[in-house]
């Protein structure tokens, strides 16, 4: 059976949650992967109001759609990250320029984030962490090891109680490796989940986007990491470097085509997706295969309804027989 084709609802979070609903059904979509801010989860009204809660499923449900994962992207990076203030768009407005309580306000609505899950039948919660020491990617001034470690020992003491909680709740939390986080690419994913193997609640949300522009080849690390992979993003990027522009954006915004490289609708890019459905056939993943569409040169509606079939036409099934079998000696 397809694994279910679920929508992401993070760049649509400007849609109230019904309307959105509509819309995903509309675009044939079998699910949604629910932002936590926006119009789609109150999280911290949720753990207050069974009705509010009991609302969000009915309305699914009277769209036809299925809800496998609740995102909690921003409020995570609350956590990890600390008096930046691009973390004001994140938060409350009233805690604006408060870091201490901007964190407390993420670390408090992330405890109570598996008992929500829990509560609307959800075991995978998807997002981010933060990072101290995003800052330090390049090393100068001079960057010592015991800077990263420290990075990383953070990274752990604010987030294992919340841990704790998805353990509790027989609940995932699934990190989307992503620059701006603790773990953005190969190595610093292999030295995170190092920290936390004492947490088999601490996976990954494989998403091949994030790796393709800077070198990682998706499939391989998804091989690699499979075992913690506990949700997967459908999402394109695509490399245009010409000679002027790098992979480090240049301070120019998304979609400019000045860009070295830039998100792209599914399909449009240069990730080989036939490769990643083969990895994840070979060890049997049956979750969601959600899009988190992305591409600032193309209409949303029209590019993620594209993305829906563009998913279901890559998702094909194992075999379930060997090739030559009908050829062999009896």
């Amino acid at each position: 059976m397809a694994r279910p084709v679920t929508l992401m609802t993070a760049q649509w979070a400007d849609i109230p949650f019904e309307e959105m609903c509509v819309l995903a059904k509309k675009m044939g979509y079998d699910g949604l992967e629910i932002a936590c801010w926006g119009s789609h989860i109150d999280i911290n009204r949720a753990v207050e109001d069974p009705d509010y809660v009991e609302w969000i499923l009915n309305t699914l449900k009277e769209n036809g759609l299925i809800c496998k994962a609740i995102a909690v992207h921003t409020i995570g990076q609350c956590v990890g990250d600390y008096d930046d203030p691009r973390l004001d768009n994140f938060a409350p407005a009233e805690l604006a320029g408060k870091p201490d309580e901007i964190r407390a306000w993420a670390v408090k609505t992330m405890l109570n984030a598996p008992k929500v899950a829990k509560m609307m039948g959800v075991h995978i919660i998807t997002g981010f962490v933060g990072s101290p020491i995003w800052k330090y990617l390049y090393s100068f001034p001079q960057t010592t090891e015991k800077m990263i470690e420290d990075g990383y020992q953070e990274i752990y003491d604010l987030w294992k109680p919340i841990m704790d909680e998805c353990k509790k709740y027989d609940v995932k939390f699934a990190l989307e490796v992503h620059p701006g986080e603790i773990a953005f690419d190969y190595y610093s994913t292999k030295r995170l989940l190092e920290k936390f193997a004492d947490c088999p609640e601490f996976g990954i949300n494989f998403d091949p986007s994030h790796l393709i522009w800077q070198g990682v080849t998706p499939h391989v690390f998804l091989n690699d990491f499979i075992d913690r992979v506990y949700h997967v993003h459908m999402k394109d990027a695509a490399v245009t470097l010409d000679g002027k522009s790098g992979l480090l954006g240049s301070h120019i915004d998304f979609g400019d085509l000045r860009r070295g490289w830039n998100f792209r609708s599914l399909g449009h890019g240069d990730v080989n997706f036939e490769d990643i459905i083969r990895v994840l056939n070979a060890y049997n993943y049956q979750g969601p295969l959600s899009v988190e569409w992305e591409d600032s040169g193309m209409e949303r509606v029209y590019g993620a309804t594209e993305a829906a079939e563009f998913v279901r036409k890559v998702d094909f099934a194992p075999s379930d027989v060997a090739f030559d079998a009908a050829i062999a000696n009896k």
